[in-house]
């Protein structure tokens, strides 16, 4: 069933346009509140947030369904989103709300749901969600004497800092080493540079001035520039890029470069797998991580379960496996060892760890492989099924026999966009730029003529 509302990370779109308006905001507060309510106790939701402008308007509209609903609110502010899925848990709280867009610029903005275990909700909640949404709600409202009340618990930010810093090993200090920081102007501007500076590391920032509109703009995990410039400015030893709400990370080296998340998951599971601690014998990681990973944990005799894109499924797979370590090439590291969503200070944490034990540059420990080229392409379609096309079928048969052993094909519509990504990987960059051009021109060729 096509759904109206959720996409692959919960409710997003730009801010005051359906439906990330504040009606429908207080109207999830209403349904989500009626979904979890279960018994005579008093029920309480957590609601953390980015430093958009709208996250003010969003809180609101949530707080007042949720009390609408009998739910007690803990408004926390803004916190990383692994924050709000750490505190559901540690208060005990019956639903987590983190109102952010991520990486995207301030206009946007979303809504994630988490449930008392701290996972992001199933589909098949989200779907009663969405059922609820289309109905008159009157009749789930609370009486007058049980609407719920909210307060501001600013201060629980300090948990979410003294256990992340709990995850970095206890023979290890972080003294000695200058971290560069770019908190994207986001969740993170407060708790990620105070957790590295109390693990005694002489910390620079930037991205830590947010004024509602300049989240992700031209800083952050998605545009690492900025912190390349400041990496050779105060020649850092590391520096470590943040998204608006700090679930992902990308590292830069000592010399400027960008290392993408399919090395530091190499890193991780090379780390964790020397000290016992890797589990399932191998990680997850989605269907975009490089070719040049999967062969390198082969060589480990380790396993690369690969997933759809999106880290919700990343997490599923650890799940079902039994795994404790996943993520995305673009920089979600999922570690259930110590959280149950991505979490970006926490992944950086843990390549920080081995870099202060091996005592070697940050280059040295996080170029693990070399990547197989890659080339990424999207062909615009508005209507139709080109995937369907014969003479499109005949072609990826044709590139998929080319490629063979040497290579990887991947072609798959977007989830968020009228787009068809087409995908390829392999030994021979020229070949792989050749399959996907050709690619591109005949599902292009059906599109038109459609």
């Amino acid at each position: 069933m096509k759904r109206r509302y959720f996409g692959t990370d919960g409710i997003r779109g730009q801010s005051n346009i359906f439906p990330m308006t504040p009606d429908l905001a207080m109207r999830v507060g209403i349904a989500v509140g009626t979904i979890f309510r279960n018994g005579a106790h008093r029920h309480r939701v957590v609601i953390g947030k980015d430093t958009r402008l709208s996250g003010y308007m969003l809180e609101n509209a949530m707080v007042a369904g949720f009390t609408a609903a009998g739910l007690d609110v803990f408004l926390l502010g803004p916190i990383p989103t692994p924050g709000v899925a750490m505190l559901t848990r540690s208060l005990r709280a019956d639903i987590g709300v983190m109102i952010s867009a991520s990486h995207n610029a301030f206009r946007d903005n979303g809504i994630k749901l988490f449930g008392p275990d701290g996972y992001k909700l199933s589909d098949d909640i989200e779907q009663k969600i969405e059922d609820l949404l289309e109905q008159d709600m009157s009749g789930q409202l609370a009486k007058p004497e049980d609407i719920g009340r909210a307060k501001r618990v600013d201060g629980d930010i300090y948990r979410y800092i003294e256990q992340a810093k709990r995850t970095l090993p206890r023979d290890v200090t972080l003294k000695g080493l200058r971290i560069a920081i770019d908190c994207a102007n986001g969740a993170a501007y407060k708790v990620a540079p105070s957790a590295l500076w109390e693990l005694g590391a002489e910390v620079v920032t930037i991205g830590t001035e947010p004024n509602g509109v300049n989240i992700n703009l031209e800083c952050g995990s998605t545009h690492p520039a900025a912190l390349q410039k400041k990496v050779h400015e105060v020649r850092a030893d590391i520096g470590i890029a943040l998204d608006g709400d700090a679930d992902r990370v990308l590292i830069v080296d000592e010399e400027g470069a960008v290392i993408d998340g399919d090395q530091l998951m190499a890193v991780i599971a090379d780390s964790w797998a020397a000290d016992g601690m890797l589990k399932g014998g191998g990680i997850a990681a989605t269907v975009m991580s490089n070719l040049g990973l999967e062969r390198y944990l082969q060589a480990r005799r380790l396993k690369l379960h690969r997933t759809k894109v999106g880290d919700r499924y990343v997490v599923e797979q650890m799940r079902q496996d039994g795994l404790n370590v996943g993520g995305e090439q673009s920089g979600h590291i999922v570690l259930s060892d110590f959280g149950t969503t991505g979490d970006g200070l926490v992944a950086a944490l843990q390549i920080l760890a081995v870099v202060k034990r091996q005592g070697k540059t940050v280059s040295e420990i996080c170029r693990r492989f070399e990547p197989v080229p890659q080339v990424l392409k999207n062909v615009r379609v508005s209507a139709g099924k080109p995937l369907e096309d014969a003479a499109v079928q005949q072609a990826i048969a044709e590139a998929e026999a080319q490629l063979a052993k040497n290579g990887r094909l991947l072609i798959r519509p977007s989830g968020t966009e009228p787009l068809i990504r087409v995908m390829a990987e392999g030994d021979d960059r020229g070949q792989v730029e050749r399959i996907v051009d050709e690619l591109v021109n005949v599902i292009g060729g059906v599109r038109n003529a459609a």
